[in-house]
């Protein structure tokens, strides 16, 4: 069988690797593409692979975000003109739904933003099949017209920290480590930055280490001047503090407390993850340093917890081979 996986962030990165392995050691053949953006090729390359790099993330404006997009079908449809893929996977990639959409590729796209309206809109009812986590409701894919719904017990990042194994850092502790808000997404757009000085009053608990999202700004201190692995990063940190929601994640399924900053933290997929017991703790900017306070240097013994959640990939291989047949 040949697959499909077409990544545009750090995470769908992560995804894209996690399926592709299974995808290989079953015996299939994956084509993995991604697009230029500050996240994607550097972790790719940590990662050890070397995807298909088509376009570019261009968040300049709503012009620039079309322009780009479409260039991306374009350049996807001739790739695939001659030789088409049996499936294409992704966690909810535009270009690659609506490329497969129209080349008539079934699709298999896994989805876990429910505030994220444009790409709900441009990805979920073109797939033949959406992977979703049991925390979402059901009228998340039905008001986005799923047609077939696959419900797995977990969330998305099991994929890839099930079996993960960190590298060892050495840095200053207590080490605090902290995540941007996504400030250049649509769904982000009205947010205020306010990482700088949060990280400026948390500097007084421990060494504090931003890990930034873009350099357009240009100043030092948002210059996006190294590439941070986070999975890695949160694995050593003494505490995780965030605007995001895969970080949070990431720590608390290894067992480190992570606090979610704002009503973006306020997700399904995170109350779900409290409500099993894993340290994820969602706030409000006012009471960050309470809690950091109380958490700090805190660690958790969840590995029985991580071990009875499903991992996605095992249903999206399951699907996309079901698909083949």
């Amino acid at each position: 069988m040949r697959v499909w996986y077409d990544a545009c962030t750090g995470k769908q990165v992560r995804y894209a690797v996690a399926v592709a392995r299974k995808m290989r050691a079953a015996g299939h053949e994956c084509i993995f593409t991604t697009r230029e953006h500050p996240d994607t090729v550097p972790l790719a390359k940590v990662l050890g692979e070397e995807p298909i790099v088509v376009g570019k993330y261009a968040p300049t404006s709503l012009s620039s975000r079309l322009e780009e997009s479409a260039e991306r079908i374009i350049q996807f449809s001739r790739m695939f003109k001659d030789k088409k893929p049996d499936v294409a996977i992704a966690h909810q990639s535009v270009e690659l739904c609506r490329t497969a959409f129209g080349l008539g590729i079934p699709i298999i796209t896994t989805a876990d933003t429910p505030y994220a309206y444009a790409v709900n809109r441009l990805t979920i009812p073109f797939a033949h099949t959406v992977i979703v986590s049991e925390a979402l409701p059901k009228r998340f894919t039905n008001s986005n017209c799923a047609n077939n719904v696959v419900v797995f017990k977990g969330v998305d990042e099991v994929a890839w920290i099930a079996g993960f194994k960190p590298k060892r850092i050495t840095m200053k502790r207590p080490l605090i480590v902290m995540r941007q808000i996504e400030n250049r997404a649509v769904y982000a757009k009205e947010k205020q930055d306010n990482v700088k000085s949060l990280a400026e009053k948390l500097g007084e608990l421990g060494n504090v280490r931003v890990i930034e999202r873009y350099n357009q700004d240009g100043t030092a201190f948002l210059g996006k001047t190294n590439f941070d692995d986070s999975a890695d990063l949160v694995a050593n940190a003494d505490l995780v503090v965030s605007y995001g929601g895969t970080i949070t994640r990431e720590a608390a399924l290894q067992g480190v407390a992570s606090i979610g900053i704002s009503d973006m933290a306020k997700t399904y997929v995170n109350s779900y993850l409290a409500k099993k017991g894993f340290p994820l703790y969602a706030t409000t900017e006012d009471k960050v340093l309470e809690l950091a306070n109380r958490f700090l240097g805190k660690r958790f013994d969840v590995g029985d917890k991580l071990a009875s959640l499903e991992n996605p990939v095992d249903i999206i291989v399951k699907v996309a081979e079901s698909l083949k047949n």
